[in-house]
């Protein structure tokens, strides 16, 4: 009997404990900046999945693109799997722009193009962003 009570204990201690670790993981708050050794401004706030439904995307390589030694965008690639600072470094590089420029291109762009979203510094580098 106590062989069974501890087994059962312990499954329930399992279970428990996976549905902590699959729960305690954050949604993503902020852009990852790490790469910015001394930024002027705080990370910009971005809530990924939040903004993914507001913005009715639906497919990673809309914003986590691809392109090929040619310079040529990939459309059924995409670079979900990797930091932007993976393929974009703190200077441009060839046709390939700097870090900074890569997230203002691809974000503030978007909004420009959509007529929709933050465009203004301090509507995304928000210094509280609770």
């Amino acid at each position: 009997m106590m062989k069974y009570l501890l087994f059962v204990w312990m499954a329930v201690l399992l279970t428990l404990l996976s549905f902590v670790s699959a729960y305690s993981q954050e949604e993503m708050v902020v852009v990852n900046a790490d790469a910015f050794e001394n930024p002027r401004r705080p990370p910009a706030v971005f809530r990924h999945d939040e903004h993914n439904e507001l913005a009715k995307i639906e497919e990673c390589n809309v914003c986590h693109h691809v392109y090929d030694e040619n310079g040529r965008l990939v459309e059924d690639e995409s670079s979900e799997d990797q930091r932007c600072a993976d393929c974009h470094e703190l200077e441009a590089s060839g046709r390939q722009p700097a870090l900074m420029k890569a997230f203002h291109t691809n974000c503030k762009g978007c909004h420009k193009d959509q007529n929709d979203g933050p465009t203004m510094c301090g509507q995304c580098h928000v210094r509280n962003p609770g």
